[in-house]
């Protein structure tokens, strides 16, 4: 019990940082009258408590650093990516649906329905971070590994990002779909690449002990693949895009393999 008493705290700050932030990007929502700005803020608040925890710990240790900086490295690329690419536009379709829900009021109701909900989840899915900074034992395999996996993870994302981004600068038609590249093997590379750079950060948590914090990559493949990415992406495409409907037949909803037929 003493030693779960010395390391509330640090979880405490962990999501004290994450909601701070959290109510400060709501703020700014409610000013613009658009809460997709959230996406943009969702790596950093996982990232923060990573700091929070380093911070807090009496020695984080190489494997402490280590997978922060990793977070942050992720973090970053995750939100000046996702700003770049929502700079000018309107509030996202998802939102804008719960918006039409929820009014009246929807401006208040988002503090909890969005930006609270929001905050305990990047709390939870931080846990690896917390877990590698309360283990002393040296770097071994399984922290390779983990980094290994998770710099895999990374560039695959990137490099789907990166392939959507000019795609669609340079499509003609508005029912085109993107089938080459990364996106040839997967219809969404860019959550498989999230899913694999957090089992990645859970490997090197589970290699300073700390195994219980895989409730974070499980949360997170739970929410890729069946609540906010490839679900409710993939609800009504199949109306909306014609010609996707093609492309779901030949090609795997989320893990890589190559195309059928």
């Amino acid at each position: 019990m003493a030693e779960l008493n010395s390391l509330f705290p640090s979880l405490l700050a962990g999501l004290q940082l994450v909601a701070l932030l959290m109510l400060l990007v709501w703020l700014v929502s409610v000013f613009l009258g658009n809460v997709s700005i959230i996406d943009l803020f969702w790596g950093p608040a996982v990232a923060l408590a990573g700091t929070a925890y380093w911070a807090w710990a009496d020695m984080p240790g190489v494997r402490g650093t280590l997978i922060l900086v990793l977070a942050w490295l992720w973090a970053l690329r995750l939100g000046i990516y996702l700003t770049s690419r929502n700079a000018g536009k309107p509030e996202d379709r998802r939102y804008a649906d719960m918006r039409r829900r929820h009014d009246p009021g929807f401006w208040l109701k988002s503090l909890y329905l969005v930006f609270a909900l929001q905050a305990v989840l990047a709390w939870i899915i931080s846990m690896p971070l917390f877990g590698a900074m309360q283990g002393a034992a040296p770097l071994g395999l399984l922290d390779y590994l983990g980094a290994a996996v998770f710099l895999f993870g990374l560039l695959w994302e990137s490099l789907a990002d990166f392939q959507l981004a000019r795609f669609l600068r340079m499509r003609t038609s508005q029912d085109a779909v993107l089938d080459t590249g990364v996106w040839r093997y997967s219809r969404h590379p860019n959550y498989f690449g999230e899913f694999a750079l957090w089992w990645g950060l859970w490997l090197i948590a589970a290699a300073g002990g700390a195994w219980w914090t895989i409730i974070s990559p499980l949360l997170l493949s739970f929410l890729l693949l069946k609540v906010s990415g490839v679900a409710m992406l993939e609800k009504d495409i199949a109306e909306r895009r014609p010609a996707y409907r093609d492309y779901i037949l030949k090609t795997s909803a989320f893990f890589p393999r190559p195309p059928s037929g």
